[in-house]
């Protein structure tokens, strides 16, 4: 059965109501325990507000096949139980993804507000971009 939505503001809403949402802060701490922020912003986006130390870079129309880890075309990083934080630039479309990785039994949560929130709370951002698919800050990175 498909749900059909009048407004896209109704649909972030529905996937919102099934999503964990946290701070930078608390992200911050889940990575320190062993979570991975996951970047979904394009190249462009990347360059031009920086991107976390530490995240992976997977653009949005990959996410699904990169972090499940049956997939067939999943990332190293992409084991079973890991948890994934999703950013965007402000945190609207990192729910509507970090909602899709739910729906396929990952633990997935989004970071309110997004890098621009990472940031106004004085956290590290380098800058951008970094290749896809690599780890910001790595050091095997061109």
């Amino acid at each position: 059965m498909t749900i059909l939505y009048a407004t896209v503001d109704d649909l972030l809403e529905s996937a919102r109501g099934s999503l964990e949402r946290i701070d930078p802060l608390e992200a911050r701490s889940r990575v320190v325990a062993g979570a991975l922020i996951v970047d979904i912003r394009p190249t462009w986006q990347r360059e031009l507000d920086g991107e976390i130390p530490g995240s992976v870079i997977v653009e949005r129309n990959h996410l699904e096949w990169r972090l499940h880890p049956a997939s067939g075309a999943s990332l190293p990083l992409a084991a079973q139980g890991q948890e994934w934080i999703v950013v965007c630039t402000e945190g609207y479309t990192s729910s509507l993804a970090a909602s899709s990785l739910v729906s396929l039994g990952l633990r997935a949560c989004d970071i309110v507000g997004g890098i621009h929130a990472w940031r106004a709370a004085g956290l590290p951002v380098f800058a951008g971009p970094s290749p896809v698919e690599s780890v910001v800050g790595a050091m095997d990175q061109s």
